[in-house]
């Protein structure tokens, strides 16, 4: 293929050697060629653009239907040229066939850039140090990260500084304004300072609906204005606008899985270990933004004297099951607070009990709803006096807190009468609340192993004797001996 250099070289050999074939050696070409370009003047490029053809080679096939195409894109402009392509063929039935659709498609996106609707137009803004923060939730799962063994499905609370591009995040399992709050504060103090406004999208956590006649939320308010930020939200169907954090979410994954990939292994042993993980690899990407962060830090404003606590707080009276029901999730409290009001203090993974100026318990938050954590030894004094409850106890599941009580209360259930069993079962659980739950999980475990017909008189007298049992699945590797690879080697070299 000739380029415009070659045939400028040859006119310029031509004009110093006069001799065609010379001319056309020097420029790379066969002397045609140079004859070609020499006859006509013109460059290749000037050439390719006259050969654009501007005539149809056949006929248009959507000519006949065209008008009611565009009338179909006039009055829904985001109509795809398949779904229009598909309905020419249902209403001209064997007209059009499956390999005319390209055809189609071409002629509708013509259309779309010559006589469409005017495309939406973003226009890129400049950003100014310390002046603007934007956050975001981001969801980790199709990272498969695990941690023991089991899947750890949680989200990122992702904060950006637009100007520096500095970033940090926070791990939460929802977007609750809990974790909102504490991932906020959390990024705000490890920033060292106070930008003057931060973004979020419409977080129904945050911004309040449309008819509302305040912006934000009142929690979500009363944050902002403690750190005096100015508090900015996104336009609805508009994710582009909070577009610098968006744009980090899939940077940041995508470094994550890299980092994995490196690591060659997404199971962590322990979720310290998997915070340290994060933590470093958002020390890592910062590690380059240094010049334009030092001019965000040296804007900023300074914190206030302490953190919000990042709950929020319900008081509640205690029902006469025993339970509370907090952001409609079910959670048992001791039953001794039964028709008392307490105060729970709601954070992103934990409650905190409270009765009057008393801290009670500290109890594992439950993510969704619909769900229930009831703990034995809140009720277990008043199970044990009221056995035929257990049965059909709503929350009986819950009363199995390993998977041998629950393999214990069948075999009672083998040897006795319902009534008997539960009677039995109760005795053993409120062993495990007074003594050790896992001294007596020790004891079912030898007790089923050995096929030893269960009773609460047996199992606490062996719980209460001190005694240890020795480890069922205990495993011993015997040494290996290396000398006998020495011996295969042997065998091979003679049978060579």
């Amino acid at each position: 293929m000739i380029t415009d250099n070659q045939a400028r070289k040859l006119m310029k050999y031509l004009q110093e050697e006069r001799k065609l074939g010379v001319a056309a050696a020097k420029s790379g070409m066969d002397e045609k060629t140079a004859r070609k370009y020499r006859d006509l003047g013109q460059l290749p490029s000037e050439l390719k653009a006259e050969r654009v053809r501007s005539w149809r080679t056949r006929e248009d096939p959507f000519k006949e239907v065209w008008a009611m195409v565009q009338s179909f894109l006039g009055n829904n402009p985001g109509l795809e040229a398949k779904t229009l392509f598909e309905h020419l063929q249902r209403q001209y039935s064997g007209r059009f066939s499956d390999g005319q659709i390209r055809t189609f498609q071409r002629k509708v996106k013509h259309w779309r850039a010559t006589e469409g609707p005017a495309r939406e137009v973003f226009f890129p803004q400049v950003h100014k140090p310390g002046e603007l923060s934007q956050s975001d939730f981001t969801h980790m799962g199709k990272l498969e990260i695990t941690i023991g063994g089991a899947p750890f499905n949680h989200l990122i609370y992702h904060f950006v500084l637009t100007y520096s591009n500095w970033e940090t995040g926070t791990i939460c399992f929802s977007e609750s304004f809990e974790s909102l709050s504490d991932g906020l504060q959390r990024a705000l103090w490890k920033l060292g300072g106070v930008p003057q406004a931060h973004q979020t999208d419409r977080l129904s956590t945050a911004v309040n609906k449309p008819h509302n006649p305040e912006e934000f939320t009142r929690r979500y308010q009363g944050l902002l204005s403690y750190y005096r930020l100015t508090g900015r939200k996104t336009q609805a169907a508009s994710p582009n606008e909070n577009g610098d954090v968006e744009q980090r979410h899939h940077r940041f994954k995508r470094a994550v899985d890299q980092a994995l990939m490196l690591r060659d292994s997404r199971e962590f042993a322990t979720r310290k270990e998997y915070e340290s993980f994060v933590e470093e690899l958002f020390a890592q990407l910062n590690a380059n933004r240094h010049d334009r962060f030092k001019e965000e830090l040296a804007v900023l404003r300074t914190l206030p004297a302490k953190q919000l606590s990042a709950s929020t707080k319900f008081t509640v009276g205690v029902g006469p099951s025993s339970t509370i029901r907090i952001k409609h999730n079910v959670y048992s409290v001791h039953s001794r607070l039964i028709r008392e009001k307490v105060t729970v203090r709601l954070y992103a993974e934990h409650l905190e009990i409270w009765h009057g100026q008393s801290h009670i318990e500290t109890i594992p938050r439950l993510r969704g709803s619909g769900n229930h954590h009831i703990q034995y030894p809140h009720i277990i004094d008043w199970l044990v006096r009221k056995p035929g409850a257990f049965e059909n106890y709503r929350y009986r599941a819950d009363l199995f807190p390993t998977s041998r009580f629950r393999i214990a209360y069948d075999a009672l259930k083998r040897q006795h009468a319902v009534t008997k069993a539960g009677k039995e079962y109760l005795l053993i659980l409120k062993l495990a609340a007074k003594e050790s739950e896992s001294a007596v999980d020790d004891v079912l475990r030898i007790l089923l192993h050995q096929n030893t017909p269960i009773c609460a008189a047996t199992v606490e007298s062996l719980v209460l004797s001190g005694h240890k049992p020795e480890p069922v699945t205990d495993v011993r590797i015997s040494p290996v001996v290396l000398q006998a690879y020495d011996c295969l080697l042997s065998e091979a070299e003679v049978a060579v």
